[in-house]
């Protein structure tokens, strides 16, 4: 079986699964949302919702968070891994929108990439959710599962985007990015399928007897 083909049968069974994929981060504007996906390195979509719930409302704007001064931005996310770094990178990400792009969420990839504690997963995000362009961030689940798929070798994510994105159509990626992700969660788990279980790998790969050992991101 091809990639092609396999591309096929991927997306049919995601889209059977999950015939819509909502945004999981909770945001009031594409700042917020910037802020979001910032807060969930290394932290859950849940934990992230859970903290945010209460600051949004008030807080959303990057002249709130410049007012804010880190130390209290810090007492409002403290409940957040690593929360001291992440605040330090909001502050300062909030300072140069307001500095340099008028208060608003810049619309590239080179603009985004170049504000504090943006790299490039959270500016695909961004791009994508925030401003529907296609884009194909990937994560941890995404990276594993693109590897039990056969569909990159897994050197670094880097590769892993190349690779997903000259094998599924662009007007998929945006989509497929959540889709994958929910289903890494749900069903071809790090600790539970090994690319032996779940319907995708079963399908794609009827006759595999061993483990797919995984290179992390």
């Amino acid at each position: 079986m091809n990639e092609k083909e396999k591309a096929k049968i991927i997306i049919k069974t995601l889209n059977k699964i999950y015939p819509k994929a909502p945004v999981p981060l909770k945001s009031k504007n594409t700042f917020t949302l910037l802020i979001s996906v910032l807060l969930s390195a290394q932290c859950t979509d849940i934990n992230v919702n859970n903290v945010t719930k209460h600051i949004y409302p008030k807080y959303y704007k990057p002249e709130h968070f410049v007012k804010l001064g880190r130390k209290k931005i810090e007492k409002l996310i403290k409940k957040i891994g690593i929360f001291r770094i992440k605040a330090k990178s909001i502050y300062l990400m909030s300072k140069q929108v307001l500095e340099k792009h008028e208060g608003k969420v810049p619309r590239t990839f080179e603009e985004l990439e170049k504000l504090p504690g943006v790299g490039h997963k959270t500016a695909s995000v961004v791009m994508s959710q925030g401003f529907g362009f296609p884009a194909f961030a990937i994560d941890t689940h995404i990276h594993r599962l693109a590897q039990r798929w056969g569909l990159t070798n897994g050197k670094n994510v880097v590769q892993t985007e190349k690779d997903l994105k000259r094998i599924f159509p662009k007007k998929t990626w945006s989509k497929l990015h959540l889709q994958i992700i929910f289903y890494g969660r749900e069903y071809c788990k790090a600790r539970d399928c090994y690319g032996l279980s779940c319907k995708i790998c079963t399908t794609c790969y009827p006759n595999r007897k061993k483990p797919v050992i995984t290179k992390k991101a």
